[in-house]
């Protein structure tokens, strides 16, 4: 029943007529002169000040993000700022205002009005000790048509702007906002417009020359509007004025000539100069109730309690054209035309009420509105003040419903009660009731459990922002602590059924599948609620000691190798316990887990729509599928290494018969086929937004695999790295021999090569163990041009596919560039090309005849650069050789002499890879003469490789290689330890060969050609591990790591330390809102050096809550940058996540935090 704006009255207001707000008033004349203007602008603007806000959560119908805008003082004494509600925000939000002569100090909200577009921030009034202002008077019932007004904002604090307009109409309806879901106002009241203007002109600021020269660096804007464009009935926010990268104008005053604000500015429409502005009648009642709550003469704030009223139903005013039309009786016209001013015009209509709500199944859409509590009642203001009087009483509508009188008695509720104040936060996603904003739009009732951002869990689940819960491990969820009270009964890992409704599909449940994190991506579930006192949202843990969420890992859990899926449940069990032992569980083999939080670049990305070009995707193609399932027979091919395939079945459950037989039914398939469908895996891979790190560009990837290993106590599956990028993610694998879904870990990422290696427990498997097997690799001998191959993949049903080609260039080379934020990309490799394009997203194996595998068909990504600005992410196929997964597998079984890593409860040592850190690119021989290359290192050349006859040159060294100073672009690398090299694989051989040398020597002796000389260099080779990135830092809301080696590969670090590299930041952190972006290193903080991590973490502990912060930094492209951010450690404490081998877990720890907050 809100009307969102002006529905307020002043205090004192005794007539009708004042209370008539749809009636425009008299036109007033404006006598004022321009030296009146001047003078009373010059008491104006230093009132006025920008407000630089940050939103920290996404909350109700705001997201996270930064922004400026306006506000301007209306109690010096007791520091009270007046700005928008859109401003002030629902949610956590930590801001500054800034005053003209740039005194800047910190404001806290005190009061964010439920439904109208006006809040209120406080500050101290003590702290501006430099500037003399007033405070600007509220005066609403200065507003009438024809007046004379002045706009003063701020355009994102980048130039002064005072703008002139004319008040044209005061009964103008709310703007509907196009995207009901992100509705920041929704006012249903009249807000003021203006318009009716020759031509928008600023002011003449020469003449304010004294008064506005420290300001013309802060930034004041006007949003006054200027033509007339007839009615509009729809209005949309410009994104970038909800972003804050434009506009700033919301919460402008609207001034008259005495220097009295009139109205508030609220909004503007960007199809035409034209403005919204809320009066502020309401606004007058609020700021009372605030006055009185405080003692000007103390700093402390207590709570206000201001009492809102509501019946949850929706008023439009209808003329009485068509209040007649909807029934309205000739007598009934009559009798409120009587009782109403003359120029009154109509009546209320019902437009809508909220399921569940006071006025449900009491109002409907259509009644006419005649009376409340006995008097006629034709104007908003005069319902708002008796609704807001009657907080917990009933009232008495009379209205008519289609020409027959209804007499309702309904219970006024209070508004802050359906107005949250609380959210839940767990796994990054933001949860709380349904507002009572929200109800309205979506049509629900409110209280409901609504998603507010959805995080990491529900993203990966598939669970839409503005979700409504319903359901969640089997019990209804009707309020947040039914959720709660579920979510502490689960352990990590747990796997259990959600269902929810849209209000885009409201009609029908949808059903998704969660699974609670098993690593300590985020922190544990917390609580934040509202502290009208200090401003602040209180945090505390929300579960309670001894819940399976808050485990530690101090004793190693025993691996249940029973339970594989819900079959095997009983049925006397709960469903949460049903849920968490049988649905898909988790094998955890010795280890337990914990969880993390954070946002990435660009909130537009977290979409699991495969739809959306914008985020490219691995997937496999439908298109490709087979009709009939495939199952291998087992007996085939098996490898005569007898440790590597160990007899799986032993041990274990029997084979179901329709498994057994199920090969038998797959007439029409190729023996390649049959042999190798029981070795592929389809991987689904998700990445945590708080681990988006080395570049990796989504956070879902679709992929098939080929099992390597099989045996009792381990799996491997090998696959591509544009599947599994990064070790910091969640990767689920899919059998297709048995269908079963269970967890794997990444243990592998070579450093060179597109190849990861994912392990699995065969235990969790039950049955299927002696079904699945691994594959028969065939390294030796290298396929040829003309070979005929098999390329067998799985489609997204698990159906095995297979197709005949030819190979027509098994060693070709790759040439990708660098991408706008650098992540991995194959370089230094020969990869195979067949004759037949099986398109972009189809992976798998390369097979002969007898379904030995040769090599992986795999998936690679790269951008394609439009223009400076411009580029899409490209996927493309190519084959992998087999042998550089044999070389690595052989070592992991073999025992290598690496670190060793925890793999389902055994340590086994992980190969270390011995490489020369340079990008190479091959060039024919004929184009090497032509840079004076002799005749007898071709002939040479040629003889070692008569085919492809060509040379290797250096395209660049990564950054901090032992080759960066010894090798230059362009140099032609003929021989190593005088072997003449001609492909990738030669240099990798060399490399290996020292691996065996007894004297452990590192160098190579590479003879080079370099403008038209031979050289002898030693040259040093570099060890790298397949961890990948292991350790990362959230500082503030950027997320630092090591350089990873796509950064080196761009050939620069800076000198003055290299180790501190912001690989993302998130939304509604310090960083965010002061500009500390990805794409640089931080070298120094405070003027003290951060050459690497550990150094950057003793020098940020010293940094305490709120203190301001000066950050040196240095972009990719060269480019030095000082920058300053104030700390935040309440909403954003400073933590780590850390890969911990001897558990193989993510551990997250906490640096520095305050005592009331828990880290993120």
């Amino acid at each position: 029943m809100e009307r969102l704006g002006s529905e307020g009255a002043l205090a004192g207001m005794e007539t009708r007529e004042d209370l008539c707000m749809d009636i425009d008033p008299p036109f007033k004349e404006n006598l004022a002169t321009a030296e009146e203007w001047q003078k009373s602008l010059s008491k104006v603007v230093p009132a006025v000040v920008v407000l630089r806000t940050t939103a920290c959560r996404a909350f109700d119908t705001e997201s996270a993000g930064a922004s400026y805008a306006t506000g301007f003082v209306v109690d010096k004494s007791r520091g009270i700022i007046l700005t928008n509600r859109h401003v002030v925000k629902p949610g956590p939000v930590v801001a500054e205002a800034m005053f003209v002569n740039r005194e800047e100090i910190p404001v806290y909200p005190v009061y964010r009005d439920p439904v109208h577009d006006f809040g209120f921030f406080c500050y101290d009034p003590s702290a501006i000790q430099f500037l003399s202002y007033e405070e600007i008077p509220l005066a609403p019932e200065a507003a009438c048509v024809g007046l004379e007004i002045r706009v003063v904002g701020n355009d994102s604090g980048e130039k002064v702007s005072i703008l002139a307009g004319t008040l044209a109409r005061l009964d103008r309806d709310a703007p509907h906002y196009k995207n009901s879901t992100l509705k920041r106002l929704d006012e249903l009241q009249k807000w003021r417009r203006v318009v009716n203007m020759m031509k928008l002109k600023a002011l003449d600021l020469l003449k304010f020359a004294n008064l506005l020269e420290k300001a013309a660096e802060l930034g004041f804007c006007g949003a006054a509007a200027v033509t007339v464009d007839g009615p509009a009935v729809a209005y949309q926010f410009s994104p970038h004025a909800a972003s804050g990268t434009k506009g700033g104008s919301s919460g402008s005053p609207v001034i008259d000539w005495q220097g009295r604000a009139v109205a508030l500015n609220a909004g503007s429409k960007t199809s035409s100069a034209s403005a919204f502005f809320l009066p502020l009648e309401r606004v007058v009642r609020a700021l009372k109730f605030l006055q009185k709550g405080r003692d000007s003469s103390t700093n402390k704030w207590e709570a206000v309690s201001i009492p809102r009223g509501t019946l949850q139903a929706t008023f439009l005013h209808k003329g009485f054209d068509e209040t007649r039309r909807l029934g309205l009786r000739s007598e009934t016209e009559q009798l409120v035309r009587h009782a109403s001013p003359p120029e009154e015009t109509g009546m209320l209509v019902v437009d809508s009420v909220v399921p569940y709500g006071p006025a449900h199944k009491h109002l409907e859409p259509g009644d006419v509105l005649v009376r409340l509590n006995g008097e006629v009642t034709t104007q908003f203001l005069t319902m708002e003040n008796l609704l807001d009087d009657s907080v917990n009483h009933k009232v008495e509508l009379q209205i008519e419903r289609g020409g027959k009188p209804l007499t309702v008695d309904l219970m006024v509720q209070n508004l802050h009660s359906v107005t949250p104040d609380y959210f839940l936060e767990v796994s990054g996603a933001v949860i709380h009731p349904l507002s009572y904003q929200q109800a309205r739009n979506f049509r629900f009732q409110c209280g409901l459990v609504y998603v507010a951002e959805q995080g990491y869990m529900l993203f990966r689940a598939g669970v839409p922002r503005h979700a409504i819960i319903k359901k969640f491990a089997g019990e209804d969820i009707s309020k947040l602590e039914d959720l709660i009270s579920v979510l502490s009964k689960l352990s990590r890992g747990a796997r259990v059924p959600l269902e929810y409704i849209s209000y885009k599909d409201r009609h029908r449940r949808k059903s998704a599948l969660v699974t609670v994190d098993r690593h300590e991506w985020y922190a544990p579930p917390q609580i934040y609620t509202r502290n009208d006192n200090s401003g602040l949202w209180a945090v505390k843990p929300v579960l309670p000691l001894g819940s399976p969420l808050l485990s530690l890992r101090e004793d190693l859990i025993e691996h249940d190798r029973t339970l594989n899926g819900v079959s095997s449940c009983s049925a006397g069990v709960t469903p949460v316990e049903q849920a968490q032992q049988c649905v898909f569980k988790e094998s955890m083999d010795s280890v337990t887990s914990m969880e993390t939080s954070c946002e990435q670049v660009d909130e537009g990305t977290h979409s699991v729509d495969e739809s959306d070009a914008g985020t490219k995707k691995r997937r496999v193609e439908e298109g490709l599928s087979a009709e009939s399932a495939l199952l291998p027979d087992c007996s085939l091919h098996e490898s005569a290494d007898e440790d590597r395939l160990e007899d799986s079945g032993a041990g274990t459950e029997t084979v179901p018969e329709d498994y057994q037989g199920a090969a038998a039914a797959a007439a029409n398939a190729s023996v390649a086929e049959r042999v190798i469908e029981p070795t592929l895996v389809m991987l689904e891979v998700h990445v945590p937004s708080s681990c988006m790190i080395d570049g990796v560009h989504s956070q879902h990837f679709f992929g098939t695999g080929v099992i390597i290993y099989h045996s009792q106590s381990m799996g491997l599956v090998a696959v591509d790295k544009n599947t599994v990028a990064v070790s910091v993610s969640d990767v689920m694998l899919s059998f297709a021999a048995y269908p079963i879904e269970i967890p794997g870990e990444v243990i592998f990422l070579h450093p060179v090569h597109n190849l990861a290696l994912v392990a699995y427990d065969p235990s969790a498997l039950g049955a299927g163990a002696s079904v699945v097997r691994a594959a028969e690799l065939l390294p030796e001998p290298a396929l040829r041009r003309g070979d005929s191959v098999c390329l067998v993949g799985l489609s997204r049903s698990l159906q095995a596919t297979s197709r005949k080609s030819f190979v027509t260039n098994p060693c070709a080379a790759l040439n990708i560039g660098s991408a706008d934020c650098p992540r991995y990309r194959a370089t230094n490799m020969g990869v195979i090309e067949l004759d037949t394009d099986f398109g972009s997203t189809f992976s798998g194996v390369l097979t002969d005849e007898l379904g030995r595998v040769q090599a992986i068909w795999g998936s690679f990504s790269t951008q394609l650069k439009y223009s400076c600005s411009s580029s899409e992410d490209h996927q493309f196929a190519r084959g992998l050789p087999i042998y550089s997964i044999s070389q690595i597998l052989e070592k992991i079984i073999s025992g290598a002499d690496g670190p060793s890593l925890l793999i389902n409860g055994m340590r086994r040592p992980m190969p270390l890879v011995r490489i020369l850190e340079v990008e190479l690119y091959p060039t024919l021989l004929s184009k090497a003469r032509s840079f004076g290359l002799s005749d007898t290192w071709i002939q040479a050349l040629v003889k070692k490789d008569p085919i492809r006859r060509q040379v290797l040159r250096v395209k660049g060294c990564l950054a901090g290689s032992k080759a960066q100073n010894l090798l230059e672009q362009g140099d032609m690398v003929l021989a190593i330890n005088k072997e003449p090299v001609t492909c990738f694989r030669d240099i990798e051989d060399a490399c290996q060969e020292l691996d065996q040398c007894s004297d452990r020597n590192s160098n190579l002796m590479l003879t080079i050609f370099r403008q038209g000389r031979e050289i002898d260099l030693l040259v040093g080779t570099d060890v790298r591990d397949g961890n990948g990135t292991t350790r990362v830092i959230n500082w503030c809301g950027c997320i630092v790591q090591d350089p990873h080696s796509a950064v080196r590969a761009l050939g620069f670090l800076p000198e003055e330390g290299h180790g501190v590299y912001v690989a993302r930041w998130c939304h509604g952190s310090p960083v965010h809102r002061y500009g500390l972006y990805a794409l640089q290193w931080i070298v120094e903080v405070n003027g003290k050096p951060t050459p690497d991590l550990d150094a950057f973490v003793a020098v940020t502990k010293e940094i305490e809550h709120g203190e301001f912060v000066r950050v040196k930094t240095i972009h990719l492209n060269g480019k030095p940058r000082v920058l300053t951010l104030k700390q935040d450690l309440h909403y954003w404490p400073t933590w780590e996540l850390r890969f911990d081998p001897e558990t193989a877990m993510w551990c997250r720890r906490t640096i520095k935090a305050l005592e009331c907050s828990t880290n993120r």
